[in-house]
């Protein structure tokens, strides 16, 4: 049972690093207020799963990006250089923004405008990784409230 449940966050956090509609954050609360794990293996589990995701993504708007001239992309040239623009303004920081609503777009993007794979790589582990140490911390406090001394 406890592997399983780490396998869940696991995917959970990779799924909400998609563009497909998922939070992991309800699942990750729930485990850690089992009790049954350390919050820093919760806190790795999820931020892997959440990297990879996010690489899925990336690797989604890389292969998208040689599509751009297509007539059934979905972005017209106006919007593309919008985005380019916006990019370009705000740089690679951006993705440090990667763990927040919106942040799948940042990473197609930078998937789209080739940004090296390795930078690409350990800013968005690390916006995702302090993601889920606030998640764990806030948890830990919520619990802390509700449960005293007593809390798992």
């Amino acid at each position: 049972m406890a592997s399983a449940s780490l396998l869940g966050l696991f995917l959970a956090a990779f799924l909400a690093a998609t563009p497909l509609p998922f939070q992991s954050e309800v699942v990750f609360l729930a485990i850690q207020a089992s009790g049954d794990f350390s919050p820093w293996l919760l806190v790795l589990f999820a931020s892997v799963g959440n990297t990879l995701g996010s690489c899925v993504t990336y690797a989604v708007g890389r292969g998208l990006g040689g599509a751009r001239t297509s007539r059934w992309f979905p972005v017209t040239p106006e919007q593309m250089a919008r985005a380019e623009a916006w990019f370009q303004r705000w740089g690679l920081w951006s993705l440090l923004l990667s763990w927040a609503p919106g942040g799948d777009v940042i990473v197609a993007l930078s998937g789209m405008l080739r940004v090296p794979f390795t930078r690409f790589l350990a800013l968005v582990a690390l916006a995702k990784t302090l993601r889920y140490i606030a998640v764990a911390l806030a948890g830990a406090g919520v619990m802390q409230l509700w449960f005293g001394a007593a809390a798992p």
